[in-house]
């Protein structure tokens, strides 16, 4: 059975947040923690697919106040800049992490959620209990649902198989004022990664790019790189050079992980990136965060009187099929596809003379309104 008092969450990002609001409207009295003060900035392309729309409006979620920007096309370019613009069918809308995680933290804090903010979970350990160990504190709970991002201290500690490998991925971040379409993503290669642009509130716009750490390295900061590597491709040149840039130096992130991971471990319900990462050029790891919070708290609201195995087994088998062959695809299309400047001229290419291959590519990547 649930406990109406003993479920923690550990990570205050999309999914954590969301489950949290969740769980205590339902009833639920669960304990959010998070390491940080919101608001802060994260390294996140900050596009959100409208397959959560509907959901969000039920909850009532959406970021209404902010005036999203809506997203209707993709513009997609190779590293010598050749571009194709493709509608977007579903589309979606423009927000940032700093806005919309603080927007939930102040429902979620009026709404009565208990929650920490400036602890970092240091241990999760499970015998017939949880026992969780803060830099403030310690708890015991039923269940855990880790919500803490991409890669963690707590994945070293649990001993999960993903974080043994190392990953070659850097992740850089900027916002800026710039003459960028509002209703436009962009996705323009270079040589060793690619970079997402779109407009998030007040007509600001969203620069992340993923890249290889090698040439980074190599050049030795990320000014020579976007210097000699990420100016190669012109248009990305000229947003650069022609940018307002809002932030006194990038968001960046190391070791990104595209490597499977397991929706539950050592008994902890795993959601958002936690639980799986898309590819960034697929752009919807918001979205998936936001699907994987409602998969698991409709599980922990619904099917009480389920045995741990039985609501484990649930779960995996749920973000399996709503996850799993997106995930596929996208490690695929990176690695494949967009991996070389050969094979992203040759994506472009094929986006340009065939809408049909573009839209299959867009579709395979997003999920359908839930």
């Amino acid at each position: 059975m649930v406990s109406a008092n003993r479920i923690i969450i550990a990570g205050g990002g999309l999914a954590g947040l969301i489950a949290a609001i969740r769980l205590n409207r339902a009833g639920y009295a669960c304990t959010l923690i998070e390491k940080k003060r919101y608001p802060f900035h994260r390294v996140c392309g900050e596009y959100i697919s409208n397959e959560t729309t509907a959901f969000l409006k039920r909850e009532g979620l959406y970021p209404e106040e902010f005036n999203p920007p809506q997203i209707t096309e993709l513009h997609l370019s190779s590293v010598s800049g050749k571009s194709s613009t493709t509608p977007l069918d579903l589309g979606g809308f423009g927000v940032s992490r700093y806005a919309f995680d603080n927007y939930l933290i102040n429902i979620a804090q009026k709404e009565g959620v208990q929650v920490l903010l400036d602890t970092e979970i240091e241990q999760i350990s499970f015998d017939k209990v949880f026992q969780i160990k803060t830099t403030v504190q310690s708890f015991e709970s039923d269940f855990v649902i880790g919500a803490f991002g991409k890669r963690s201290r707590l994945d070293v500690q649990l001993s999960r198989k993903f974080i043994k490998e190392r990953s070659p991925y850097v992740g850089v971040k900027y916002h800026v004022r710039t003459a960028h379409p509002a209703n436009r993503i962009g996705l323009h290669n270079f040589r060793g990664g690619y970079c997402g642009v779109s407009n998030v509130e007040d007509g600001k716009t969203n620069i992340c790019y993923l890249t290889h750490r090698d040439p980074l390295k190599k050049l030795g900061s990320i000014e020579a790189l976007e210097k000699h590597i990420v100016f190669e491709n012109p248009l990305l040149r000229e947003l650069f050079r022609n940018a307002e840039f809002l932030f006194d130096k990038p968001e960046v992130i190391n070791e990104i992980s595209f490597e499977t991971k397991e929706p539950v471990w050592n008994h902890i319900f795993m959601a958002g990136d936690a639980a799986g990462m898309i590819t960034p050029l697929c752009g919807n790891g918001m979205a998936m965060a936001i699907h994987s919070a409602k998969i698991v708290t409709d599980l922990l609201i619904e099917h009480q009187g389920r045995s741990r195995d039985e609501l484990e087994t649930a779960y995996t088998r749920a973000w399996r099929r709503a996850f799993s062959t997106r995930l596929w695809f996208g490690r695929q299309i990176q690695h494949k596809l967009f991996g070389t400047e050969w094979g992203s001229n040759l994506g472009v290419t094929l986006a340009v003379h065939s809408k049909f291959i573009a839209n299959s590519l867009i579709k395979v990547t997003h999920g359908k309104p839930f």
